[in-house]
């Protein structure tokens, strides 16, 4: 929340001509972290069937990466209303978790028992449980967040018996930054912005994030 800051030159970047200052405030954390578990890390290829859980800032990334790739995703909300926002999105799949709390059922159904190559996982304790239950033999689970808690029991078999591998995401580094820049570029993704809220408005924007009723990313404008 700061209007002048002073940066290393290294650690700078362009902004896509065709971004809002808004938009591209989106891309160093939440477009960067999405890109660094399906491209980065993951590899994901076209084809393959990308599960991302809630429609935060992360999640909502990892959708219009996946779909920029010609994978295909499926996405969990407790919200028909977000969720059907996903769909205008690409999403080919949705999943109230609330009305199906056992969802890592209803991804075997949609995948034909087969389960998912990747699984953007932002939960942590009490969903880590159900997403190794849904990951395909040699698929990724990509810890990105611990939103519901650090600390977790999990059960060890289904990651040796379907020899899931399990990646820790931080961000990513500057050539990840560039070359999604360059994709992003090619196919003019725009970020999605649930609300921007003006600078003398910045407490109400972190309650607004706190509430969970935003659908993509939250951003203060600095100045006009």
């Amino acid at each position: 929340l700061a209007e002048q800051r002073v940066f290393d030159a290294a650690g700078l970047l362009k902004v896509p001509e065709y971004m809002s200052y808004e938009e591209a405030a989106t891309l160093p954390c939440a477009g960067l972290t999405a890109w660094s578990a399906l491209i980065t890390e993951g590899q994901a290829q076209p084809g393959q069937m990308v599960l991302t859980l809630g429609t935060g800032g992360v999640s909502i990334f990892a959708l219009q990466i996946a779909k920029m790739l010609g994978a295909e995703v499926i996405i969990t909300s407790s919200s028909d209303a977000k969720l059907e926002r996903a769909k205008e999105l690409g999403a080919d799949y949705v999943i109230n978790y609330k009305e199906k709390p056992n969802w890592s059922r209803e991804v075997r159904r949609i995948t034909k028992m087969a389960g998912a190559d990747h699984l953007v996982e932002v939960g942590g304790d009490g969903t880590l449980d159900q997403s190794l239950m849904y990951v395909k033999i040699y698929g990724r689970v990509h810890m990105i967040g611990v939103l519901a808690g650090g600390k977790s029991e999990v059960n060890m078999i289904p990651v040796l018996m379907q020899n899931v591998r399990i990646q820790g995401i931080l961000v990513g580094h500057r050539r990840s930054f560039e070359e999604m820049l360059k994709a992003f570029d090619l196919h003019k993704l725009h970020p999605v912005i649930d609300r921007v809220f003006p600078f003398e408005d910045s407490k109400a924007a972190f309650q607004y994030l706190e509430a969970g009723k935003h659908f993509g990313k939250v951003c203060i404008r600095v100045s006009a």
